[in-house]
């Protein structure tokens, strides 16, 4: 009997199900990679398209790219933008044009687009700074890596009352439920669409690859910074996502320093509602800024919990302090090390965010007063555990 899986894959690879891209996006996409395109050329094939021409003119004006002056022609804003954004933004546009906005079902179209263009910015801003290949193409990777939960939904479950909600985080347990119901995941999806529509090779591999570890083999650059964008992306939207989990993550996995993310998230927050309105995606930045430093300070009071815990033991127990601890105290000296690893590192991690976050907002908004307290809330933990470590020496 034929593989139910390998069949609608197959179906899948021939267009079965698949809408339709912007022609005109399409033709972008393709001819702002060659090498010897002009400015005229491209020009002349976005003024058929007179809603992508609107949105090329109002991006070229944004606060995004500054401009001298303002930007009133197709040609001024190709130049103003650049022919890889350009192609960036053709194809972006076209997706978020193919399917609706709003929750239809039990899918958050506007969760889901919300969620996807953070994992592009991120996944950019990556790539800019590990210097890993191209940022534009990793914002493309970044921005279709779950694209094909869209194609799935609407051959499995659009219509169908037996299914109340999707989630689409975290990852795991959605690609689970979709293997048990359907024999088949939406990245596996995903990568036949991709396919079909002809997007490079490099990307279309990244929807193989989630929740890697330092030994996955054969893995490429963009596949990392896609993967993980999506964690940092779960971090905004997931509102039962733990804080510490996703910079653990990238640490152990990437071998990357906070400080970067750090400054990669508070880059993101600056450049994410310009972007939206390009694409026409509902975003509200203040609310997803309140919502990361709610996590940051749901655990720092985690934090302030355990260092409580060790306060009350260390006044009835006198437990050592590191600089009271011999040789022949490593056992102890391991413990109480393993102790304060596991507190200052999300607690250097937030501290270092909102502090660079704060320099960022207004000073007469609610989210900077609140970022300010989780700043001045970790500045006093910091001391508190440095006092733990030193006590002795008092």
């Amino acid at each position: 009997m034929e593989d139910p899986e390998a069949k609608i894959l197959e179906r899948i690879a021939d267009g079965y199900s698949l809408p339709a891209l912007s022609p005109v996006a399409m033709r972008l996409v393709k001819l702002a990679s060659e090498e010897n395109i002009s400015v005229t050329e491209l020009s002349a094939v976005i003024a058929k398209d007179a809603s992508l021409t609107i949105r090329l003119l109002r991006l070229a004006n944004s606060a995004f790219f500054r401009a001298g002056g303002p930007i009133t022609t197709i040609d001024q804003a190709i130049r103003m933008i650049g022919f890889n954004r350009l192609r960036v933004m053709a194809l972006s546009l076209s997706l978020k044009d193919t399917f609706p906005m709003h929750r239809v079902g039990p899918l958050d179209y506007e969760l889901f687009w919300k969620s996807s263009l953070y994992q592009a910015l991120i996944a950019k801003a990556l790539a800019q700074r590990l210097r890993t290949g191209k940022p534009d193409e990793a914002f493309v990777a970044g921005l279709v890596i779950e694209i094909g939960l869209l194609i799935f939904y609407d051959i499995f479950i659009k219509g169908k009352a037996e299914v109340e909600s999707i989630r689409q985080h975290p990852l795991t347990t959605l690609l689970q439920w979709e293997k048990e119901q359907y024999g088949i995941t939406h990245r596996q999806v995903g990568e036949a669409a991709l396919k079909y529509w002809n997007f490079p090779r490099e990307i279309i591999d990244c929807q193989k690859y989630y929740y890697v570890v330092p030994e996955t083999p054969n893995i490429s650059e963009l596949g990392l910074v896609c993967d993980m964008s999506r964690e940092f992306s779960e971090l905004i939207c997931e509102r039962s996502m733990d804080w510490q989990s996703a910079f653990s993550m990238a640490e152990l996995t990437y071998h990357l320093d906070r400080d970067i993310l750090a400054d990669i998230l508070v880059s993101v927050f600056d450049e994410v509602q310009e972007i939206a309105e390009s694409l026409k995606v509902e975003m509200t930045r203040q609310q997803d800024i309140l919502e990361l430093v709610e996590k940051a300070n749901k655990a720092l009071s985690a934090i302030s919990e355990k260092i409580i815990q060790v306060n009350e033991a260390d006044s009835r127990f006198v437990l050592p302090t590191f600089a009271g601890l011999g040789v022949q105290d490593s056992a102890a000296r391991k413990a109480l090390q393993a102790v304060a690893h596991e507190i200052r590192n999300p607690l250097v991690t937030i501290g270092g965010f909102a502090r660079k976050l704060e320099r960022t907002l207004d000073p007469a908004s609610n989210e900077w007063q609140y970022v300010r307290i989780i700043v001045e809330e970790s500045a006093r933990l910091e001391s508190a555990l440095d006092d733990l470590s030193h006590r002795d020496q008092e």
